[in-house]
């Protein structure tokens, strides 16, 4: 009946480091943080390509508890949020609490002891009573579906594993795939490469990014002037509500969609000169359909002469280029796969073998039931296995804000437990599954059940065509982690 560690943190980027300094706020000192990696940051300790920067404002993407004035941008470059992790980390004292290069490959709960035993590829295990599911859903790189491959005589690299080794001056790159990552290393890239061509499928909204550096004297202000940081992140958290949450989940009763496609526009038809570069750049789906991107420099990289956007879909990767359906070869010495991660593929939700009460499988029973989680958090028939990032869990505001909101639920669940001497905490099906309607009967307002969704290749969609999104604005996801009925969950003593 004695664990390991009474808390396993499965996942070293915010999300782990998060929940660490919570739960350590809280007075939940016995947790072990376990990290695949061999440094913390998850998403900005992997991706380093040129150009990575975080896409909503640096003012809103950081822990409320602790913002810093230093960035140098409106919008941070990742370097600095990897720093910012390690610097959390460290002032948390999080770091000697952290195992790293250690990748969990399964967890198992135990009915009679109630207890988790997790299995890593390092050969080793441990046991805790509770674990904390922080590996987030954008961390497995997803490799293209294209024949050849693995066949190329050049270079090929991911985004998300750049090789810093490789000099691209005045080589043939090609860069398969216009998503979020692609946007910000194309026109990074551009400049240095002899020549680019950039394979596209679906090309992606794009708007104007209100980006500006940081001077000192802002800086010295947002440290020193009263109420300035918090000015600031307020503007800055109702830029990203009015952008994403509001615009998303309320279509049908706000109009802010409709502005935003007619201000891409006008920054399309600004940013490319050649109409028919121009209307290859062009959605065909409503703004919000897939993940959207702000960028002031994408758009206008295809201008340059040495820059080919290329919309013929690819029939195969040969050992000296890239192959399309017309039959045109193109040479290429370095391929680059902007292809993004797997999302609601097996093996990423969950990204390791999860089997909880009675042998149940997380991955089976999300197949057979659709994705569900309690707020995002807990699964029925999964006791004591929580997750910042579940189904319905994030509603598209600050990450920072998901971490915190649904860490507060878990410390609430077990504070409950420490209080009854619990030590089994499990949702009920009832609570779970009313969740879950409710979540259901939101969608008539979401953006992604419109027609024209269809031609977006979204990765928000899952194999049932669900968006498991939480239809909330982001009050009401603060408020009712909070404050939900704790006869939500069945609290055991299996002592």
């Amino acid at each position: 009946m004695t664990p390991d560690h009474e808390i396993a943190i499965i996942g070293g980027g915010f999300s782990g480091i998060g929940a660490a300094i919570l739960l350590h706020k809280a007075g939940f000192e016995d947790f072990l943080m376990l990290e695949e990696g061999d440094g913390v940051g998850g998403a900005w300790h992997w991706n380093t390509y040129p150009g990575v920067a975080v896409d909503i404002p640096s003012f809103s993407y950081q822990f409320s508890f602790e913002q810093i004035s230093g960035w140098s941008r409106v919008y941070a470059p990742g370097r600095e949020l990897k720093a910012y992790a390690d610097y959390c980390v460290d002032k948390y004292d999080i770091r000697r609490r952290t195992r790293l290069g250690s990748k969990v490959v399964s967890a198992t709960f135990d009915d009679e002891t109630h207890l988790w035993r997790l299995e890593t590829t390092e050969g080793w295990s441990m046991t805790a009573r509770f674990v904390v599911g922080a590996t987030g859903v954008l961390t497995q790189p997803k490799p293209p579906d294209i024949d050849g491959l693995d066949g190329f005589g050049g270079k090929v690299m991911h985004t998300a594993r750049w090789d810093h080794g490789v000099d691209l001056r005045g080589k043939r790159v090609a860069v398969v795939g216009t998503g979020a990552s692609a946007v910000q290393v194309i026109p990074s890239i551009a400049p240095e490469a002899g020549h680019l061509t950039v394979f596209q499928r679906t090309p992606i909204w794009c708007l104007p990014k209100p980006d500006a550096v940081l001077p000192r004297p802002a800086r010295l202000a947002l440290r020193r002037l009263p109420g300035a940081k918090l000015v600031s992140r307020l503007a800055s958290q109702a830029l990203v509500e009015v952008t994403f949450p509001l615009a998303a989940h309320f279509h049908n009763l706000l109009p802010t969609a409709g502005a935003g496609e007619r201000i891409g526009r006008a920054h399309l038809r600004r940013a490319v000169k050649d109409p028919v570069t121009r209307e290859k750049l062009t959605p065909r789906y409503a703004l919000g359909c897939k993940r959207p991107s702000f960028s002031n420099e994408y758009l206008q990289t295809f201008d340059r002469d040495n820059v080919t956007l290329e919309t013929t879909g690819i029939d195969a990767i040969t050992g000296s280029g890239v192959r399309t359906a017309d039959g045109t070869e193109h040479p290429v010495d370095v391929l680059v796969l902007a292809t993004g991660f797997k999302v609601f593929e097996k093996g990423n939700m969950p990204a390791f073998t999860v089997r909880g009460s009675g042998g149940a499988d997380l991955e089976k029973f999300w197949e057979e039931n659709r994705f569900q989680a309690y707020q995002g958090v807990s699964v029925p028939g999964f006791p004591n296995l929580f997750t910042i990032l579940g189904p319905y869990g994030y509603n598209g505001s600050s990450y920072f804000n998901l971490i915190e909101t649904q860490t507060a639920h878990i410390i609430r669940c077990l504070r409950n437990a420490r209080k009854t001497g619990a030590t089994r905490v499990e949702v009920t099906h009832e609570a779970n599954d009313r969740y879950f309607r409710s979540m259901l009967d939101r969608r008539k307002h979401q953006v992604f059940f419109q027609d024209s969704c269809s031609l977006a290749n979204s990765y928000y969609f899952d194999a049932n065509g669900d968006v498991p999104f939480r239809a909330s604005p982001t009050l009401e996801t603060m408020v009712t982690s909070r404050f939900f009925d704790l006869d939500d969950y069945a609290f055991a003593d299996g002592r």
